[in-house]
């Protein structure tokens, strides 16, 4: 088991510094950098939250509803976040290998999992699952954004591939909760 544990590291670590550095050097490395420092502030608190108050409180009907599930599924969401980073105590990736990029802010608070993946996709996902209400642009763009997100954790050198890849399971499955739980009153 310990063999096992130990190949799957290092083929984390591998995707990370692929992720985190072999890019650096693609033609357009200039837009790519900028969208990947701008886009991680987007799986932020304050960007996700104001988002979901916006759509709940200027939204109609269904809309309005998809806001409230969206911030509900936020606000669930970072139980589990801050429990398993209190557990775990994982160094960051800029902090536990050498020569790893970093952004212009490095956190210092533990890595697993990716907070600001968890709450890109418990914002999006609530969005994605109810698209008949939404034009297709906006659900394409919904996905691009949280993809990229997640991307950009690793790219900045903040985040291993497992602790973006578990943060968006936490994110995708509580969303899910909140709208299988959800009960909207019928008009009847």
């Amino acid at each position: 088991m310990e063999k096992w544990i130990r190949r799957l590291r290092i083929h984390e670590n591998r995707l990370l510094i692929w992720a985190n550095r072999r890019l650096n050097h693609t033609f357009g490395f200039r837009f790519l950098h900028r969208w990947m420092s701008a886009i991680t502030h987007f799986g932020g608190a304050t960007f996700t939250i104001c988002c979901s108050l916006f759509i709940a409180l200027l939204g109609r009907g269904e809309i309005s509803t998809v806001g409230w599930k969206c911030l509900a599924a936020l606000a669930l969401s970072h139980i589990p976040v801050a429990l398993l980073k209190y557990k775990f105590k994982r160094l960051r990736p800029y902090q536990a290998l050498p020569d790893v990029n970093i952004g212009l802010k490095p956190l210092a608070d533990p890595s697993f999992p990716s907070g600001h993946t968890t709450a890109i996709f418990a914002f999006i996902v609530p969005i994605v699952i109810n698209a008949s209400i939404f034009p297709i642009f906006i659900i394409a763009l919904a996905i691009i954004i949280a993809i990229s997100v997640a991307w950009s954790r690793m790219y900045l050198g903040l985040h291993y591939p497992s602790d973006v890849l578990v943060g968006g399971l936490i994110g995708t499955l509580t969303a899910m909760a909140v709208q299988y739980f959800w009960h909207t009153p019928t008009g009847n």
